[in-house]
């Protein structure tokens, strides 16, 4: 009796190591893949990125390529501070979500709540408009005169005062069109019911409360420490064109890393600053008007592709691209940062998506 259970321990145990060395083959292959990807489109003497993939909420993949300072020829690594555009958008929309669950604010508030003299004209623009890109409201990047104020340190209203007397695109709810300036304006939102800055609300609510280190909101005096610099390639690369931060503002001006954005991942996935309730809200495919999905949510494109749910968004600004995308149904992020506008990580963040879905297990 005894040699039976001896051989099935036994019997146990290979299968065991048969099974985990497997798994560390089908690992290793796929870290191969990627490392081969990505050092094929990060070469090691021009600007670089950092990537990092997740499954389960566990890292499985974290490196860094390429260059983060030309200049003095210092080698990228995965602590690298980068600015990460337009993904400021989703801080934004979930610091407007917890104002709405301390009763702050409500989605269906009309904007002249908080700057009454917006002129919208007769029509309803609410808070839900501006998450959305439903608002009509015209994108500020595309007014003419902004080249003019570019580097100015404006105060927000001074901002929305540059766009506001800007004719609609449409009318509210009708149709969905990508749009800074509603960004914007929720940005001030933010600080008249806090009676704070954007800045301070975002750093002291959100990136000191689950602890993300690393992220800011963007400053050119301050000293950050492993600041990544960014770049052009105009025939050859030079130096990222010096734009105020203030004028991106709410709409794509904070600072962040792959381990601080993992963790914003993770917050987001486990309801650490909203309720699962308001949570869905970011994550609803709305609807114009007419009824017509705009496969947006509040501050997350929501897109099918290959026939596998994502959540996602990039951001461009002047020196940087980056891209964070999440499969919900695999529970799968990756999210890719870069030092060089010439060089987009949102084709192959994708790519990389796509294969984790079929090789992490």
């Amino acid at each position: 009796m005894q040699k039976v259970n001896y051989s099935k321990s036994l019997l146990f145990l290979v299968i065991l190591l048969f099974l985990t060395s497997k798994s560390i083959v089908i690992a290793q292959n796929f870290e191969s893949k990627i490392d081969s990807l990505l050092q094929e489109k990060y070469q090691p003497d021009a600007p670089g990125a950092t990537f990092l993939i997740s499954k389960n909420g566990n890292i499985v993949y974290k490196k860094a390529f390429g260059l983060s300072n030309l200049e003095l020829n210092l080698s990228m690594h995965t602590e690298n501070v980068f600015e990460i555009a337009s993904m400021t958008k989703q801080f934004t929309a979930v610091s407007i979500l917890m104002l709405v669950e301390k009763g702050k604010m409500n989605l269906d508030d009309e904007i002249t709540k908080f700057i009454p003299d917006y002129p919208t004209n007769g029509h309803k623009i609410t808070v839900h408009h501006l998450l959305t890109h439903t608002s009509g409201i015209k994108d500020f990047t595309r007014v003419k005169g902004l080249n003019a104020i570019s580097t100015k340190d404006l105060a927000p209203l001074e901002l929305i005062d540059f766009f506001k007397s800007e004719p609609i695109d449409f009318v509210p709810g009708e149709k969905f069109k990508y749009c800074n300036s509603g960004y914007v304006i929720l940005g001030y939102i933010i600080e008249k019911v806090t009676e704070q800055s954007y800045g301070n609300f975002v750093e002291e609510q959100i990136f000191k409360e689950l602890g993300m280190t690393s992220s800011q909101y963007a400053s050119r005096k301050e000293i950050i420490k492993n600041r990544a610099s960014g770049y052009h390639n105009k025939d050859g690369y030079i130096n990222s064109r010096q734009v105020s931060y203030t004028i991106p503002y709410a709409s794509g001006s904070l600072m962040s890393t792959v381990n601080d954005m993992f963790m914003w991942q993770e917050a987001i996935k486990n309801n650490l600053l909203i309720s699962k309730e308001t949570t869905e809200k970011l994550f609803t495919n709305y609807r114009l008007n007419n009824g017509d999905y705009i496969n947006y949510g509040y501050g997350w494109h929501l897109k099918v592709r290959n026939g596998i749910s994502t959540r996602e968004h990039g951001g461009h600004f002047f020196g940087f691209k980056s891209m964070g995308l999440y499969l919900p149904d695999y529970d799968i992020y990756v999210v890719g940062l870069n030092n060089c506008d010439c060089n987009s990580p949102t084709k192959i963040t994708r790519e990389i998506a796509e294969l984790a879905s079929k090789s992490l297990d």
